[in-house]
C-alpha cells in the first residue's frame, strides 16, 4: 500500500510539472511572438536555433530575488579590509566574486583545494589544502575564510570524510593568522549545532567563540536566511540557520 501511495503522489507531481511547464512554454510562444511584431528593422538575426530558453526566471514580485548569505557577507568582509588596508591579503576557499572584488584595491593570494585559473592584475590562485595549509605558523597578518569550514569533512566535494575535518581546518588558521593579525570568518549559526549531512554544519555563536578563545572578537554580524535586516548585531533565534560573520584579531 505504501509503494501504491508513492506511485501515485509520483504520477501526480510528474503531472504537475508538465503542466507548469507547458504553462511556461506557452508564455514563451506569446512573448516570441510579441517579439517578432514589434520588429521595426531587422537589426539581429532570430533563429530558433539560437533560442535560449529562459523559462524560470520570469516574477511578478517586484523584486530581484538572491541568497542574502552570500551577497551581504561579501561586503561586510571588503569594507572591513577596506578600513585595514592590509599590504597583501590571503583567502582560503571563499566564495571566489570576494577575491576578485578586493583585489581591485589589496592584492590578493587565493587558495582552494580546486585552484580557478585567473587572469587578473593584483591577483593569484594557488592550491591549498585547508587541514594542511603551506604557510609557517604566525605569518599571515590577514586571512578569511567564509563558508568554507563547515564543508569540511562532509564529503560534498569530494574530500574525505571526517567528523572532525572543521576543527583541523579552524585549528591550521589559527596556526597561521599572526599576532595581531586579522583573520575574517564565516560559518552557518543558529540556535543549535548540528550537522545537515551532506551540505554542512550549523554551530551557535558561543560555538565559535569557544573555537577562537584566543583570539579577540572585533565585530560580529548575523545574516538571516530569509525577510528583512541584511546585516544585524545578534543571532536571530527565532530561527534555526543563519549566516555568522566574525572578524577576529589573533591575541598578543
Amino acid at each position: 500500500m505504501v509503494i501504491i501511495m508513492k506511485l501515485f503522489r509520483s504520477y501526480f507531481r510528474r503531472k504537475k510539472e508538465k503542466a507548469e511547464h507547458k504553462k511556461k512554454l506557452s508564455g514563451f510562444n506569446n512573448d516570441l511572438n510579441s517579439l517578432k511584431c514589434s520588429i521595426t528593422e531587422q537589426r539581429f538575426a532570430l533563429r530558433e536555433q539560437d533560442f535560449w530558453k529562459c523559462l524560470d526566471e520570469a516574477t511578478n514580485t517586484g523584486l530581484s530575488g538572491f541568497d542574502m548569505h552570500y551577497v551581504y557577507h561579501i561586503p561586510w568582509a571588503a569594507r572591513i579590509l577596506a578600513q585595514l588596508k592590509p599590504e597583501k591579503h590571503i583567502d582560503i576557499s571563499s566564495y571566489l566574486y570576494f577575491s576578485l572584488i578586493v583585489s581591485a584595491f589589496i592584492p590578493v593570494e587565493f587558495y582552494d583545494y580546486r585552484p580557478t585559473e585567473l587572469n587578473l592584475p593584483n591577483l593569484e590562485s594557488k592550491h591549498a589544502d585547508i587541514t594542511e595549509l603551506p604557510f609557517e605558523d604566525n605569518s599571515i597578518n590577514s586571512l578569511s575564510c567564509m563558508h568554507v569550514v563547515e564543508h569540511i569533512g562532509l564529503g560534498r566535494y569530494g574530500d574525505p570524510v571526517d567528523y572532525d575535518g572543521d576543527l583541523k581546518a579552524i585549528n591550521e588558521l589559527k596556526r597561521v593568522v599572526a599576532p595581531n593579525g586579522d583573520l575574517l570568518f564565516v560559518v552557518p549559526v543558529g540556535k543549535e549545532s548540528k550537522i545537515q549531512f551532506n551540505a554542512h554544519r550549523i554551530y551557535t555563536k558561543e560555538q565559535i567563540l569557544e573555537y577562537f578563545s584566543d583570539f579577540d572578537l572585533l565585530d560580529f554580524k548575523f545574516i538571516r536566511e530569509k525577510g528583512e535586516g541584511g546585516l544585524l548585531n545578534n543571532v536571530d533565534n527565532k530561527e534555526a540557520y543563519g549566516c555568522g560573520c566574525f572578524w577576529l584579531r589573533k591575541k598578543v
